[in-house]
């Protein structure tokens, strides 16, 4: 039996892009911005262009038609009988019609004014040359102004340059005669030179179109020539390298999107490291109590005596509950470093002065059991710890944008290492105020203090002072920490300080202050 075919393995980033609808490349979009704004300025231009070049055929072609006219108009004379004549009239006539052979037309028509009235335009009219038939003048025109206009004649189109003059008799004073010379050519010459002009002009503006679609492709293919360097690059890298991309040869202007990846890259690269580290950290901190559980439940199964048996079990269930107490810690340092420093819910807001104050009373009798003076100081000027909760109606005395339960395990954190590190018979005190823009929650305490070069290391991780705890057990080393991670994830910071207390009046002891930004109400 042949077994099924399996389907061929496809890449998920392949995948990805497959499934993505295509959008505008940065060519396209430019020529859709570009070309229409082109094209219509190369539209208006050319058709200026094309107008001032009709025109120009136009004044060139009317004044060659009006050449033989003003020739004939030179050439009328009256005879000494009374009658109106043409000098030379076919030499102009062969000057005019040697330049075309069809469609060229020459009138002089003569139309007798008689003494003392006006021209009759119906009066008839005597042809002394040319075709009697062209069209006439919508319009007499004034004596010796040339007029143009087009007109049919035999079922063609021509364009025909007229004058009209008045002569006199001088032989026979008051005898007048109209004379109307007309000029006609057919309008093929003049056609056939626009089209041509008007395609000059679009086959100019095409390739302009053509030439700067091109040089814009070339452009933009040149210009992203380094961002389809630094695509491979990417596509080629393995899936944990996380080394700066190189920016050498992109353009400036994209230079701050490569600046701004390799920020995001870097800033990757360093949780990468921290989370690596963190595992790290925790994978050793929790060998050694499973350590210590396998030979206490070890040597449990081989006593035999009950008592002893009793003793082991009782070791076994106090490292389980260090082990737990480990476990929840290293938890709440994940969760707490899991935002990069970011605060968890903006819109969130907290009373600082309750949760202080909830804090002090939950570890209230630890502090009795090791015979500490716990007290706290209300953001109010009350002081003490017995005060009634706050109804739930009344406005928070302290508000800050913050996340109440992560203010608790900052506060709880800072209120048991106070109790940790202060000596039996020391003090502690808790306090909330305000200054001008930030509300502080203070634990003093009156016990050995730290140093102020080693301030800053009690913050890492699994970070230990032997030389300072007043009892046998260690911690893990991870409360401040986690105090100093909640209080940036919420927009505050922790700092210490030393702790002026009536025991030492001149400094000593710790001041651990949380300082929160106070929320706009």
């Amino acid at each position: 039996m042949d077994p099924q075919p399996r389907p061929a393995p496809h890449s998920p980033a392949k995948a990805t892009e497959a499934q993505q609808p295509r959008r505008f490349g940065i060519r396209a979009r430019l020529l859709a911005l570009l070309l229409p704004g082109i094209v219509a300025l190369l539209a208006l231009d050319s058709w200026n262009d094309y107008r001032a070049l009709t025109d120009s055929l136009v004044v060139a072609y009317d004044q060659s038609l009006l050449e033989p006219v003003q020739a004939l108009a030179n050439g009328i004379v009256v005879a000494s009988d009374g009658s109106v004549r043409v000098q030379e009239p076919f030499s102009i006539q062969a000057m005019f019609e040697s330049t075309r052979l069809r469609y060229k037309y020459l009138h002089v028509g003569v139309q007798r004014i008689p003494k003392g009235e006006t021209l009759d335009v119906n009066s008839p009219e005597t042809t002394l040359m040319g075709v009697p038939a062209l069209p006439r003048p919508a319009q007499r025109p004034p004596d010796g102004t040339p007029v143009f206009y087009d007109a049919q004649h035999e079922g063609h189109p021509v364009r025909v340059a007229a004058l009209r003059q008045t002569v006199y008799d001088n032989a026979h004073p008051g005898i007048a005669y109209s004379v109307l010379i007309q000029a006609a050519e057919g309008t093929g010459p003049r056609a056939r030179a626009q089209a041509e002009t008007l395609r000059q002009e679009v086959l100019r503006d095409t390739r302009m179109v053509l030439v700067t679609a091109l040089l814009v492709w070339l452009g933009v293919a040149w210009t992203l020539r380094p961002l389809e360097r630094l695509r491979r690059s990417l596509r080629e890298r393995q899936r944990d390298d996380l080394t700066p991309l190189d920016a050498s040869g992109v353009p400036r202007e994209v230079a701050p999107l490569v600046d701004a990846v390799n920020h995001h890259i870097s800033g990757h690269r360093r949780m990468v490291a921290e989370q690596s580290q963190f595992l790290a950290d925790a994978s050793h901190q929790l060998r050694t109590p499973l350590s210590i559980l396998s030979i206490q439940a070890g040597y449990a199964v081989r006593e035999t005596d009950p008592a002893r048996m009793r003793e082991s079990l009782h070791a076994i269930v106090a490292q389980l509950a260090r082990t737990r107490r480990l476990s929840e810690q290293l938890l709440a340092l994940a969760h707490a470093t899991a935002g990069d420093e970011a605060a968890p819910a903006g819109a969130a807001v907290a009373d600082l002065n309750a949760v202080a104050r909830d804090v002090v009373l939950q570890y209230l009798p630890l502090a009795r059991e090791n015979d500490q003076d716990l007290g706290w100081v209300d953001a109010r000027g009350d002081i003490g710890t017995d005060e009634s909760a706050d109804d739930e109606g009344d406005p928070p005395v302290l508000p800050v944008a913050a996340d109440a339960a992560e203010l608790h395990e900052v506060l709880s954190n800072l209120v048991h290492n106070a109790i940790k590190y202060t000596p039996r018979g020391g003090n502690i005190t808790v306090t909330v105020r305000r200054d001008a823009t930030h509300a502080l929650a203070e634990v003093c305490d009156s016990g050995p203090g730290i140093a102020p070069e080693r301030r800053e290391s009690v913050f890492e991780r699994f970070h230990r002072d032997s030389s300072t705890t007043t009892g046998p057990a260690q911690g893990a080393g991870l409360g401040l920490a986690i105090a100093r991670g909640y209080a940036r994830r919420n927009g505050g910071e922790i700092e210490l300080s030393n702790a002026d207390t009536p025991e030492r009046p001149n400094g000593g002891g710790l001041r651990a202050t949380l300082r929160l930004p106070l929320h706009a109400s």
